[in-house]
């Protein structure tokens, strides 16, 4: 395969991506199990729900508090527990005079950071009133992809309000499966986050190390993570939609720097996807 054709296909995705992609939106809505604050019962947005679902992996509470928070309800942090440090984006409006010598006003965002526990690192707390569960409708499984999922073995948590692979404890996070637009929805983000799940050194090692937000390596894997679930979503006729909006100006950095990329990326989801088709953990396990 020439270079020309690498182009030509990577200019044709790289066009779509920048014409025709509809803005990602999350196809789950935030049910009583996000994290919430203990006081103000309001789920955490933002970075916040990212850091604290990845940190509330292990806990069994979805609430947190401040130090000062958990003091004034009576009960007091265990010895040694670490907070996790979070941040508060407050905005700010000042008032000031131009070079024309006109008032205008500048408003700008102040960051703080602070620190917050989960419930299960306090003690001598009264018990948390509990909050019905009543966001979703009816979820029908999909058998045949159930199954699969099953087979693969896979340890995959539910509840919280993101999703997301943890490479350090090898398991996945999703939200639970009632609060998803659709049955589709579901499956086309647990998927991905499969796909992801592919990477462990024990079974394809894709390595992840040098991944951070908003880096290439990290978009490239994010690219690949799309394709297989695109993979899978083909293989159960499962009309699936992610599109994450807020990595597409990444991959386009990815596939105009290397007009390769696609190819590549194409080839390891192909492989994940094979992987997650295959795999039989309880096979396995009998065979153990």
């Amino acid at each position: 395969m020439t270079t020309d054709i690498y182009t030509t296909v990577t200019n044709q995705i790289i066009d779509q991506l920048e014409n025709g992609v509809t803005p990602w939106v999350k196809p789950w809505r935030a049910d009583s199990s996000a994290d919430h604050n203990l006081l103000s019962k309001k789920a955490y947005t933002g970075i916040n729900r990212l850091i604290l679902g990845m940190a509330g992996m292990m806990y069994a509470s979805n609430t947190w508090a401040t130090y000062k928070q958990i003091s004034e309800a009576g009960g007091n942090v265990k010895k040694g527990e670490k907070g996790t440090h979070i941040v508060f984006f407050k905005p700010i409006v000042k008032n000031e005079v131009n070079a024309a010598g006109e008032a205008e006003k500048k408003s700008f965002a102040m960051i703080k950071s602070y620190c917050v526990f989960n419930l299960d690192q306090a003690e001598n707390m009264p018990a948390p009133a509990v909050v019905p569960n009543d966001i979703g409708g009816e979820f029908t499984p999909i058998i045949s992809v159930e199954s699969r999922i099953i087979k693969t073995g896979a340890a995959i948590n539910h509840g919280g309000d993101a999703a997301f692979y943890m490479p350090s404890l090898d398991r996945i996070q999703l939200p639970n499966k009632n609060t998803f637009s659709s049955e589709s929805a579901y499956y086309a983000t647990a998927f991905h986050e499969l796909t992801h799940w592919t990477s462990h050194k024990t079974r394809l090692d894709r390595d992840l190390s040098k991944g951070r937000f908003g880096n290439p390596d990290y978009a490239f894997e994010e690219l690949v993570a799309e394709l297989g679930a695109a993979f899978l979503c083909a293989d159960y006729s499962i009309d699936g939609d992610l599109r994450h909006a807020g990595y597409i100006g990444n991959w386009l950095k990815v596939l105009n720097d290397d007009k390769t990329a696609i190819f590549k990326a194409a080839a390891l989801a192909q492989k994940a996807s094979d992987y997650i088709n295959t795999a039989d953990a309880t096979v396995d396990a009998v065979a153990a």
